[in-house]
């Protein structure tokens, strides 16, 4: 009969065989004691590579610019309106367009740049031109912005800060420039994209995947049966083998189901991260009520970008525009609401903020 001890009981040691998560640390902009200090934008080139890329992130930046400003724009100022029609960006861009490129910039990069030109008297604006920011340096001095510096090719041509127009997204602290909507996210998109290629692989190679046992020790039969299986597979025929020679039985793995899982979990994190729902992008999969809590937790991301750029306009212009908003979806709830409750109370959308103007 066993003998059960518990003094005799063991437990094993993992310390240090998985070691405890630390969270990155992060330092913001600090200038020179003294003289200039010059930031680079050294990972323009890789954000721009996730944005040309990944769908989910180009859907998701692509989406909120849309949003933001794709339902036009009106000015009270008949000036304003001429001479914001006449701006062709780097040549056949209209005002909106050229807006349209510089928030997918910002949401990627963190900083977008156009180039402001002036008539002679520096009375009139003539055109915005949009600059990558990897061509981009900002020297800055005491913590504040001195001037650019855009390279030419050649050398770096100076522009005085009247002269840039400058968006950042999400500066915080004493920054000088902007943060990367990607930088929160970087190990999820990796993390999906990696799973993504395991699915392809799997999904490419599904009917190769499998055991084959051999009942023969024989190096001729074993090439024979190894040639005819890759041909099969190749041609995507049926193979006929000997029984003497081999037998094939599928490739045992986990379910397809649970990697589908997997990824559809990291593509909404990545949406919401990146500050659109789901939703806005696919119906696939969304209730009516789920789309529309989106799209009202949504009008508020897309207004402030619109608020912002609209004040930035007018710091860095002296020009007062107003970007059209899409139709809200706030009065539908309201009227849903009372529909189904039968209340004429006072209900959440009536002392929600506003993002109309």
């Amino acid at each position: 009969m066993a003998e059960y001890n518990l003094s005799n009981a063991t437990t094993t040691n993992f310390s240090g065989t998985v070691p405890d998560f630390i969270m990155d640390s992060k330092a913001l902009d600090t200038d020179n004691s003294s003289g200039e200090t010059t930031h680079y934008f050294e990972n323009a080139v890789t954000d721009l590579g996730y944005y040309a890329n990944d769908p989910i992130v180009f859907a998701a930046a692509n989406g909120l610019a849309t949003w933001a400003f794709g339902k036009g724009w009106t000015s009270e100022n008949p000036k304003t309106i001429v001479e914001f029609e006449h701006f062709t960006g780097r040549g056949n861009d209209t005002f909106g367009s050229i807006m349209w490129n510089h928030e997918v910039i910002k949401l990627i990069v963190g900083d977008a740049f156009m180039e402001i030109i002036r008539d002679e008297k520096r009375r009139i604006i003539l055109n915005l031109v949009p600059i990558s920011p990897e061509r981009v340096r900002i020297i800055s001095e005491n913590g504040r912005i001195k001037r650019y510096e855009v390279w030419n090719g050649k050398t770096w041509k100076k522009i005085k800060n009247r002269d840039m127009y400058h968006s950042s997204n999400k500066r915080i602290g004493d920054q000088i420039h902007g943060t990367s909507q990607l930088d929160a996210i970087r190990t999820t998109i990796d993390a999906r994209q990696e799973a993504e290629n395991d699915e392809r692989l799997i999904k490419h190679r599904d009917k190769a995947l499998g055991i084959v046992y051999y009942k023969t020790n024989n190096a001729g039969k074993i090439a024979f049966a190894n040639d005819q299986i890759e041909q099969a597979v190749k041609n995507g025929e049926m193979v006929g083998l000997p029984e003497d020679t081999a037998t094939i039985q599928p490739y045992p793995s986990k379910s397809s189901e649970d990697r589908s899982n997997w990824i559809s979990s990291r593509e909404s994190f990545t949406y919401s991260t990146l500050g659109v729902p789901r939703s806005m992008i696919t119906s696939d999969g969304i209730s009516e009520v789920g789309g529309i809590n989106g799209h009202l937790v949504f009008e508020v991301t897309y207004g402030k970008e619109v608020s912002d750029e609209e004040a930035n306009i007018w710091n860095q212009l002296a020009r007062r525009i107003r970007f059209n908003r899409p139709q809200s979806l706030a009065p539908k709830t309201q009227d849903n609401q009372t529909a189904n409750t039968g209340t004429t109370s006072i209900q959440p959308a009536e002392v929600g903020p506003s993002l109309n103007r």
